[in-house]
């Protein structure tokens, strides 16, 4: 019953220390990096708990918030980077958990049919370069995206070389070789519509998803 009850202490607490402010909004929201702290506390609170008695618990909690906090802030601060520098390029900042999304249009990262990147977005993606290289425990998986206009087979074509071009562009920038992973999924994933010039444009897209490195 005590280790029961410690871990459950443990819990409440780190859950209830994850308000903070949103940098952007200024409005009250729960931050990822605390909310990784709350997880890695209760998973090792429990685990300490299970395996030892209150002592192991506290123990296992304050070594769960250590990691799981560090990955959450981690990425809370390549997050802000990436909007700082990105901000009114087109590019569209997106977070899920521990995973940052950058969504670049195909009209603003390429000309139509081409997979060549468009020159005057290459300042854009250089300073993706940047960020990348001073955030260099995340691993990137680029893939390319086409509408449905055309054929199945060339459309998966067009969205496999310019997935590759931008792989290209950032390997060249420096970027380690065993972080890029670069896919093309032609039109089989869209966002939007195909039945509309407006649905087709969200859907011809390029997408870096930046998650943790396996240790």
């Amino acid at each position: 019953m005590r280790k029961l009850i410690a871990a459950s202490i443990l819990s409440s607490l780190t859950l209830a220390a994850c308000t903070t402010l949103d940098p952007y909004t200024g409005e009250e929201e729960t931050s990822k990096a605390a909310t990784g702290a709350a997880i890695g506390a209760a998973t090792g609170a429990a685990a300490g708990a299970i395996a030892d008695d209150g002592e192991g618990a506290l123990k296992g909690a304050a070594a769960g918030a250590a990691v799981g906090g560090g990955i959450g802030y981690y990425m809370d601060r390549q997050e802000e980077e990436l909007r700082r520098r990105l901000e009114g390029t087109g590019v569209r900042v997106k977070r899920e958990g521990d995973r940052i999304d950058l969504i670049m249009p195909g009209n603003v990262t390429f000309a139509t049919n081409q997979s060549t990147i468009q020159p005057q977005f290459t300042d854009v993606l250089e300073s993706v370069g940047l960020v990348l290289k001073e955030f260099d425990k995340t691993a990137i998986r680029i893939g390319g995206h086409t509408d449905s206009t055309g054929s199945s087979s060339y459309n998966q074509l067009l969205s496999e070389q310019r997935a590759q071009s931008v792989a290209d562009f950032l390997l060249n920038q420096g970027i380690a070789p065993r972080r890029v992973q670069a896919t093309g999924y032609g039109e089989s994933q869209p966002i939007a519509s195909n039945d509309t010039e407006a649905g087709r444009q969200q859907n011809r897209r390029v997408e870096l998803k930046l998650v943790p490195q396996k240790q």
